[in-house]
């Protein structure tokens, strides 16, 4: 199967469901999973899974920042819980779609497996969603969950 998985997560749903597939097929090859965050300025105040609070859409990058790491290390706390050994969390910058395949390709994974909604929802109904761009681009194989 797969021996390293990369995982974007943003604090959303979709992002919680991805991250509990990727934990099977890391489990199940003992791959290694690499969880990223890309802190984004938002349109609408949202609230984040794993019990942390609401971003504020006036927050700043700094705060962005901090509430991602949480939600990286909320994402590893949750892997290793489902029995994941390997974990890493990573915090990159810029355009999503662009971020999450310039680490896959860094990393040399073998798969990515991301939501198919997150927290810029109303963004991607005009542009293009994340993992439409993704899926698109990437050179390994790209699961998106529901």
């Amino acid at each position: 199967m797969y021996k390293s998985i990369l995982v974007p997560v943003d604090g959303s749903a979709g992002a919680k469901k991805a991250l509990e597939v990727a934990c099977l097929l890391a489990k199940q090859a003992d791959a290694s999973l690499h969880i990223l965050h890309i802190p984004e300025e938002l349109a609408h105040e949202t609230t984040l899974v794993w019990g942390i609070g609401a971003i504020a859409i006036e927050a700043s990058r700094k705060e962005r920042e901090d509430i991602g790491k949480q939600v990286v290390d909320k994402a590893a706390e949750a892997a290793r819980a489902q029995g994941v050994s390997q974990v890493e969390t990573v915090i990159g910058q810029g355009d999503p779609a662009r971020t999450i395949v310039s680490e896959s390709r860094r990393r040399g994974v073998e798969a990515i497996v991301m939501g198919s909604r997150g927290l810029s929802d109303l963004r991607g109904l005009v542009v293009g969603s994340v993992s439409h761009k993704v899926s698109h681009v990437a050179e390994c194989t790209v699961i998106t969950v529901r």
